[in-house]
Formats: structure tokens, sequence, C-alpha cells
């Protein structure tokens, strides 16, 4: 309950600070919110309902945008090891790799892979 109440306030501080920012402050804070960052997330990627490809450890998830212009492209891009054995981990034998995935072609779920806790 203490960590909702805790998110709560921290969206209404932040909803507080949007008010008193111009429209282009505000733009430039959507763009880093679509940008995110952590420290393990997990990529993957789908071919129909079969998972094909899957990446772990990513750290951080950009939106491409156009070198002459703010406009957003459609395609994500990132770092993560290449889980080629799909087996969640980021073996020894599993290279860190640069990726880009497609709006357009593309079937992919993004999620920050959950803290693994000791059964009690």
């Amino acid at each position: 309950m203490r960590h909702i109440s805790k998110v709560l306030l921290s969206l209404s501080a932040a909803s507080l600070l949007m008010v008193g920012c111009t429209q282009e402050t505000q733009n430039q804070i959507g763009r880093a919110i679509n940008n995110w960052t952590g420290t393990n997330g997990v990529l993957e990627v789908y071919a129909g309902d079969k998972l094909v490809r899957r990446f772990v450890k990513i750290d951080k998830l950009s939106t491409a945008t156009g070198t002459n212009s703010s406009a957003d492209r459609p395609y994500r891009f990132g770092n993560g090891y290449l889980d080629a054995n799909l087996n969640g981990l980021a073996d020894k034998e599993e290279s860190y790799v640069y990726f880009e995935i497609s709006d357009y072609s593309t079937q992919y779920v993004f999620y920050e892979a959950p803290k693994v806790m000791p059964v009690q």
C-alpha cells in the first residue's frame, strides 16, 4: 500500500510541474518519457504467436528521431544481450549487441524483468 501512495504522490508532483512548463518543455519531457531507462529490460520479438528473438539486460530502449527534425521515426533501438537459446538469461557465450525494431513489421513486447524473490 505504501508503494501505491508513493507512486500517486510522484504522479501528482509531476502533474503540478507540467502545468508550469511551456509547450516546448512539455514536448521535450514527453520525448524523454518515450525512452525507457532501467537496468534489466527484456525485449521479446514475435512472428505471429511464436517467440523468435529475445534480448535481455537492456539498460535503455530509445525511440529514434529524425536527423533534421524532431519527429519520431518508426523504430526503436537499444543494446542488450541476444538470448540465443531463449532461456531468459545472458549466458556467457551470448553476445552484447545493438538492435533495432520496426513499428511496421515487428510484434514485440518490452518489459522490465521481475526481480526473482527467494521462496521462504
